[in-house]
C-alpha cells in the first residue's frame, strides 16, 4: 500500500502510521482480524477488532481506488487526451466520487442528444454560443444547416444539447448541485392512487404523503420507503429547490447579457432538469441507501453478536420439546454432549387432549435418560407446553427453559441437518436444534443462515454482500472469543475459527474420527493441509480439555508457552501450581519476560488467562417465567405490568416477548425516564425485563409497552433508568460506529466543507 494512502487512513481513523502499516503487513501475510486483536497487540498497539476491521476496510477501499485510477488513466491516454497535469490530478485523488467527476468528460458514452448533435457537426456552434460573444446565434445557426440539420431551430437545439451535457459534466456545477443536496435535499414519498386501497399498501400508509429533510431521515424510514417503492406502492423522490439550483448554475456559466447568454440559460435549465439533477439525485439515493444499509447492518450485527453470546446451559442431559397442537409435540433426548439419543411424540393439547399420557411419557424419559433440564420451543403451543411441564413433579430439580426457535425450521430442512440426521424427519431435527440451542446457542446457531434468526432490521433490503461480510465477521468474532473444543466442535463451527478454511475444518473432523480425540494442540499439525500459518492462526482459539499440557485448554498461544513455563521455573513451581495459586502469579515480575517478540500486552493477557484457563466467558443461564395469567393477546390489557424477554433491538425501540405469541414494542422514547439515543445503551438481547402495557390493538396485533419506572433483572435502577453490566462480547463491545445517520452526514459535511473552502 502506498504511503500516501496509509497516511490518509491514519488521519481518517485517528491512528498512528505505524499501526496502519503493521495491520496492513499482518493482513497481507494472512493474519485474521481476531488473531491480530488477540495475539498481535504489540504490533497494533492494542487495537480491538472493530478498529482493525476499519483499517482493513480502508485498505480495501484504497486498493480498489488505485485499480480504478489505472483504468481511468489508460482510457484517457487511449483517447490521446492525457496531459501531465490531468495525470497528476488523478494520482492525487483520494475520493472515488471526485475521481469519477474528473473522468466523466472522457468516459465512453452511449448515444445521447449531445453526441447526436456532435455527429451532425454542431459542436463548433455550441462553442460559439457558450463563449457568449456578440455573434448573433440565429445568423451563426444558419451556417450549420445541412442535409442533417433542416433549420435554425434544430441547429440551436442541438447546440443547447451539447452545452447542457458540458454543464452536467462540469466539476464545479456538479459540486454546487451536491452542496445544495447536502444542505437542503428533501426526501418525499406518495402513494400510487391506483394502489392506495390495496390491503398490502396499508403497511406503508405513514408514507402516503410524506416529506422530511434527507439528512435527518433514519435508516428504517429510508428502507421502508424504498421497499414500498420496490413493491410498487410508493413513489420516492429526493429533491432540491430548482430555482435556487438554476440561479447558482447561472452564476457559474453566464458571462454576458446577450442573445447567446439567453441560449445558455435555456441549456442550463435543460441540463438541470434532464441531466444534472437526476445524476446527483442518484448519487444521493445511493449515498442514503448505503447509510441506511450500514445502520441496519450494524443493528443486525449487534443483535446477532448478543444472540450468539447468549448464556449456554453447558454439558447437561436435555429433553427438548418442539410444541404443537394438532400434530403433537415432538420430544427428543440429548446427552450432555448434545448427541441425539431418543425421540417420541406426545399429544397433550387439543384436539387429542391426552395430557396424562403425555405427562407420564415426559416423567419416564426424564428418569430413563437422567435428564437435567428441559428446553421448550417458544412457538405455537409453547406457553401451554411450558405450563404442562412445570406442573410435573420429577422428584428432583429439573430446570425448565423457553428456547427461541427462530430459524429452527430453516435448519431442520437444510443440507446441514440432512447430513447430521439423515434418518430423522424435519420435525425431529427441529426439536434437536431446540435442545442444542439450550446447551450451546453459539454452536447451533452458526449452522443457520443468520438472516433467518429473526433479529434483523430490514435485512432483506440491504446490500446482501455487505451484510454477509458483516455477519460473517460477527460470527467469527464470537466463535474466537469463546474458543472451540476441537474434539467436539462440528465442521460448521470450526470453519469460523481463525485460520481454518472449509477444507481444513472438514479435515480436522475426519482426522478426529479416524484417530480419536486430539490429545495436544501440537497434534493439529498432523491434519492434512495444516501448514505453519494456519496453525499459527487457529491454535490459540482451539481448546483441548484434559490435554497433557495444561495450556492446551487455554487461550494462551503455543508460541508463548515457553514464557509461562519460564515463569513457573523462576518461581520454583510447577505449571499447575502457577495456575492454581494466585499468590504465585502476583510474584511474577512482568518486565522480566518482555522481549522483542512478546510485550507487556501479551504478558498481561497471559496472566489474566492463568486466572481462569479455558473458562467459558459467557454468563450463566437463568430460568425465566412469563405471567401465567396471560396466554394470548386477548388477555393483555393496558396498565398490566408483566415480565418479558427482549427478542430484537432496533434503532427505534426494542421488541419484547411477553408470552402471547406477539412481541410488544417498547419505543425508544419509552425505554427509560432519561433520554436514550441508542437502545443498546439501556438493554441487551435476551435480557429479562419488566414492562407495562400502554396500548393494545388486537385487530392489527400490536402491543405497545413502556419500561419507564421499571426495573429489569440483573440491573439496578438509577436515576429513572436501569444500570446494567456490559455485555460480554467477542471483539470488545462493538461501539455503534459514528455511522448510521452520522456516516451519511459526515460525508455530507465533508462535501460541504470542501465547497466552502
Amino acid at each position: 500500500m502506498e504511503l500516501k494512502y496509509a497516511q490518509k487512513i491514519a488521519e481518517k481513523l485517528s491512528l498512528s502510521l505505524k499501526q496502519i502499516n503493521n495491520v496492513q503487513q499482518l493482513h497481507t501475510e494472512g493474519a485474521t482480524i481476531p488473531f491480530m486483536a488477540r495475539y498481535r497487540k504489540e504490533a497494533t498497539n492494542n487495537l480491538d477488532e472493530v478498529a482493525i476491521g476499519n483499517i482493513v476496510e480502508e485498505i480495501g477501499y484504497f486498493s480498489e481506488l488505485e485499480k480504478r485510477k489505472e483504468t481511468v488513466i489508460k482510457t484517457i491516454e487511449g483517447l490521446g487526451k492525457l496531459t501531465p497535469e490531468l495525470a497528476q490530478r488523478i494520482q492525487d485523488c483520494y475520493d472515488a466520487t471526485v475521481l469519477e467527476d474528473i473522468y466523466l468528460p472522457y468516459k465512453p458514452k452511449r448515444k445521447t442528444r449531445a453526441t447526436q448533435a456532435i455527429e451532425k457537426g454542431l459542436e463548433p456552434l455550441a462553442k460559439i454560443i457558450f463563449e457568449q460573444g456578440k455573434e448573433d446565434p440565429q445568423t451563426e445557426a444558419a451556417k450549420y444547416i445541412t442535409d442533417q440539420v433542416k433549420d435554425n431551430k434544430e441547429a440551436l437545439q442541438g447546440a443547447r444539447d451539447i452545452i447542457a451535457e458540458w454543464i452536467s459534466e462540469h466539476e464545479q456545477a456538479r459540486n454546487k448541485a451536491r452542496q445544495l443536496f447536502t444542505e437542503s435535499a428533501v426526501l418525499s414519498s406518495k402513494v400510487l392512487n391506483s394502489k392506495k386501497e390495496e390491503a398490502d399498501a396499508q403497511k406503508y400508509r405513514d408514507y402516503f404523503e410524506f416529506s422530511e429533510q434527507l439528512s435527518q431521515s433514519p435508516s428504517h424510514r429510508i428502507l421502508a420507503i424504498r421497499r414500498g417503492e420496490k413493491e410498487g406502492f410508493l413513489i420516492m423522490d429526493i429533491n432540491i429547490d430548482k430555482q435556487v439550483a438554476v440561479d447558482d448554475l447561472e452564476r457559474i456559466f453566464i458571462k454576458a447579457s446577450n442573445a447567446n447568454s439567453t441560449e445558455v440559460k435555456k441549456a442550463i435549465e435543460d441540463s438541470f432538469d434532464r441531466l444534472l439533477k437526476p445524476s446527483i439525485e442518484n448519487e444521493f439515493r445511493l449515498l442514503s441507501k448505503n447509510k441506511a444499509d450500514e445502520e441496519a447492518i450494524n443493528v443486525f450485527a449487534e443483535n446477532l453478536r448478543q444472540l450468539l453470546l447468549a448464556s449456554p446451559l453447558g454439558s447437561k442431559k436435555v429433553l427438548a420439546i418442539d410444541p404443537g397442537f394438532r400434530t403433537g409435540c415432538k420430544v427428543v433426548c440429548l446427552d450432555a454432549q448434545g448427541n441425539f439419543v431418543h425421540n417420541s411424540t406426545i399429544y397433550p393439547h387439543p384436539p387429542q387432549n391426552d395430557a396424562q399420557k403425555s405427562i407420564a411419557e415426559i416423567k419416564f424419559l426424564v428418569d430413563r435418560y437422567d435428564i437435567e433440564a428441559i428446553g421448550i420451543g417458544n412457538g405455537t403451543a409453547g406457553r401451554e407446553t411450558e405450563q404442562l411441564v412445570r406442573g410435573i413433579d420429577f422428584g428432583k430439580m429439573v430446570g425448565v427453559f423457553q428456547v427461541n426457535e427462530s430459524g429452527a425450521s430453516i435448519y431442520s430442512a437444510s443440507e446441514v441437518a440432512r447430513e447430521e440426521f439423515p434418518e430423522q424427519d424435519v420435525t425431529v431435527r427441529g426439536a434437536i436444534s431446540i435442545g442444542r440451542r439450550l446447551l450451546d446457542p453459539l454452536s447451533e446457531l452458526v449452522k443457520i443462515d443468520a438472516k433467518s434468526i429473526g433479529v434483523g432490521q430490514y435485512q432483506h433490503d440491504v446490500n446482501q454482500t455487505r451484510l454477509k461480510e458483516a455477519l460473517d465477521r460477527v460470527v467469527e468474532s464470537a466463535v474466537n472469543f469463546v474458543g472451540v473444543d476441537v474434539n467436539t466442535a462440528s465442521r460448521h463451527l470450526l470453519v469460523y475459527v481463525s485460520g481454518l478454511s472449509t477444507t481444513l475444518a472438514k479435515n480436522i473432523v475426519e482426522y478426529r474420527a479416524k484417530n480419536g480425540p486430539f490429545k495436544t494442540r501440537d497434534e493439529l499439525k498432523k491434519v492434512p493441509l495444516m501448514g505453519p500459518k494456519s496453525f499459527e492462526q487457529c491454535a490459540g482459539f482451539l481448546r483441548i480439555p484434559g490435554a497433557g499440557h495444561l495450556l492446551d485448554n487455554s487461550s494462551v498461544h503455543p508460541e508463548s508457552y515457553h514464557v509461562v513455563e519460564k515463569m513457573a521455573k523462576d518461581l520454583q513451581a510447577s505449571l499447575e501450581e502457577l495456575i492454581k495459586q494466585s499468590a504465585l502469579r502476583k510474584q511474577v515480575n512482568k518486565k522480566q519476560y518482555i522481549s522483542e517478540s512478546i510485550g507487556e500486552y501479551t504478558i498481561d493477557d497471559i496472566l489474566k488467562e492463568l486466572e481462569k484457563p479455558g473458562r467459558d466467558p459467557r454468563a450463566q443461564i437463568e430460568e425465566f417465567r412469563f405471567d401465567d395469567t396471560i396466554k394470548s393477546i386477548d388477555d393483555v390489557k393496558p396498565g398490566m405490568t408483566v415480565p418479558g424477554i427482549i427478542t430484537n433491538i432496533t434503532n427505534f425501540g426494542v421488541f419484547v416477548d411477553i408470552g402471547v405469541k406477539q412481541d410488544g414494542l417498547v419505543h425508544i422514547s419509552q425505554l427509560s425516564n432519561s433520554f436514550v439515543s441508542d437502545p443498546n445503551e439501556v438493554v441487551k438481547l435476551q435480557q429479562k425485563v419488566t414492562v407495562t402495557i400502554t396500548d393494545v390493538d388486537v385487530a392489527r396485533k400490536r402491543i405497545s409497552l413502556t419500561m419507564k419506572d421499571q426495573q429489569s433483572s440483573g440491573g439496578e435502577k438509577k436515576g429513572g433508568r436501569e444500570e446494567r453490566k456490559p455485555v460480554s462480547s467477542g471483539a470488545k463491545p462493538q461501539p455503534k460506529k459514528q455511522e448510521p445517520l452520522n456516516a451519511f452526514q459526515a460525508k455530507l459535511m465533508e462535501l460541504k466543507k470542501k465547497f466552502k473552502d
